[in-house]
């Protein structure tokens, strides 16, 4: 049950990983051992953050549970998060864990080679849940009711405890993957029924140790697993929203690529706050997909 006037304005949690992304990107098409001429920046990022911030823009109130070390760079990303209106009374803050960090390359061509360094948001564990147990946001008595954005960042362990947990059992589970080496961790939500899930045709195959040539196979072979609800992307091909009703594919639109990293985030976020907004499933859809191709183009998605 909500108990603090602040928690009052939250009608979204993003949960999981709020870190730095620091991104080399050039003009040029790049190969494994490339060295080209770009841009060097430093921005604050990881799947819940770039949630957040899109929510955010879309006029939502998201709040940020997550793991955020106490040194110098965790207190910059705090200071960011609250300038971007974002709610961050509920992060985990940590003495001896440094705040995570988020490492890619890319080129014209696309994204070349990404690390993401999220150790501290795994040894934080499920400390990041506290506010959804100890009635700062809900409790085992009394979950939380509203929409929860989940990423795959998390680990295993937490992410089966959550889609077993009473805390999240009347929540508006929305989950995706943080990437496709993350994407099995989201089996617990396959084999509980549990959730949307958002991901691409890659996260699709590996959740389903399959291949699939279009978003439309795809989403209907992760039903066929057990998933209650999925949105499946193929990049500038496809997507595809699919759950109890007949599916919906539709095309995105068609534009240049200017950057990648982030892309999948905001369509997630677009989707929710289209919902959120009352739109009809297609228009949902469309306004997600409108607004990942605006993304990816270089300009804001509004």
């Amino acid at each position: 049950m909500i108990q603090n006037s602040k928690s009052d304005k939250i009608n979204i949690l993003c949960i999981g990983s709020v870190l730095w992304d620091i991104i080399g990107r050039s003009r040029m098409e790049m190969q494994r051992g490339s060295d080209m001429p770009g841009r060097i920046t430093r921005l604050p990022g990881g799947v819940a953050m770039n949630i957040a911030m899109t929510l955010a823009r879309f006029g939502l109130k998201p709040a940020l549970l997550s793991a955020i070390g106490r040194d110098e760079e965790g207190n910059e990303l705090v200071n960011a998060c609250l300038r971007l209106g974002l709610l961050t009374d509920h992060i985990y803050r940590s003495e001896d864990l440094p705040t995570d960090r988020y490492m890619a390359v890319e080129g014209a061509n696309g994204l070349i080679a990404a690390i993401a360094d999220a150790h501290s948001l795994e040894a934080a564990g499920d400390k990041i849940l506290r506010p959804l147990r100890d009635g700062s946001l809900g409790s085992s008595r009394h979950p939380y009711s509203g929409l929860v954005a989940l990423d795959g960042n998390l680990t295993l362990s937490l992410l089966d405890d959550i889609a077993a947990a009473p805390e999240f059992s009347a929540a508006d589970l929305r989950v995706a993957p943080a990437s496709p080496g993350k994407a099995e961790r989201l089996r617990p939500f396959l084999n509980r029924n549990r959730g949307t899930l958002y991901v691409n045709l890659e996260e699709a195959g590996l959740m389903c140790q399959a291949e699939f040539s279009d978003s439309l196979t795809a989403a209907q072979a992760m039903l066929d697993r057990g998933a209650s609800r999925v949105l499946v992307t193929d990049g500038g091909s496809s997507a595809t929203e699919a759950g109890p009703d007949a599916p919906i594919t539709l095309s995105p639109p068609r534009v240049t690529v200017a950057r990648v990293t982030g892309a999948g985030d905001t369509f997630m976020a677009a989707h929710i706050a289209a919902e959120a907004r009352g739109e009809p499933r297609e228009i949902a859809l469309a306004s997600a997909l409108k607004a990942a191709a605006t993304y990816v183009s270089g300009e804001p998605p509004l």
